[in-house]
């Protein structure tokens, strides 16, 4: 069972994390990587399936922290004390897991109900390599800061006393 001090902890972790890989997102493109908006993503899904504009571009983002903040909860209750490493290498495995779970499930079924085909590992876009690499230096960047936040918040695993 997760202590409340714990859970606190973990969430303002996540949040923190889940805010650095937003602004690597649009930072990336600085690089010549793509600007990934998965607020705006979220935001046009949602507004897709109604057919007309009924969620802002808050609600794509709210619903993006959301899910930042319980890939934080996933992490330390189920799998912080089951990856070997030390909290750099964690936070890595964290992202390159959260990449290819985004590559293979989540983005072709976010795609799909918009009406749209991203493909597997994004294989049905205008650059595949560039876009998988794009969302790789982006869930890096949240595994990492992740890690990071919970080793200064003293987060070691769900049953940790604070």
């Amino acid at each position: 069972m997760m202590t409340t001090n714990t859970f606190w902890r973990t969430v303002i972790s996540g949040f923190i994390a889940t805010y650095v890989m937003m602004m690597t997102a649009f930072l990336q493109g600085g690089v010549g990587l793509p600007v990934i908006d998965v607020g705006h993503i979220l935001k046009e899904s949602f507004n897709h399936v109604h057919g007309t504009e009924v969620y802002s571009i808050f609600w794509g983002n709210a619903a993006y922290y959301i899910m930042g903040l319980i890939l934080a909860l996933i992490w330390v209750a189920f799998l912080q004390k089951r990856v070997p490493g030390n909290w750099f290498i964690q936070g890595v495995i964290y992202g390159i897991a959260i990449s290819v779970i985004a590559g293979l499930l989540i983005a072709p079924l976010a795609a799909r109900a918009t009406g749209d085909t991203f493909g597997i590992f994004y294989m049905d876009t205008w650059a595949p390599f560039i876009i998988l690499l794009g969302g790789l230096v982006m869930h890096l960047s949240y595994g990492i800061v992740l890690a990071l936040c919970l080793k200064v918040a003293g987060v070691y695993g769900p049953d940790d006393i604070g």
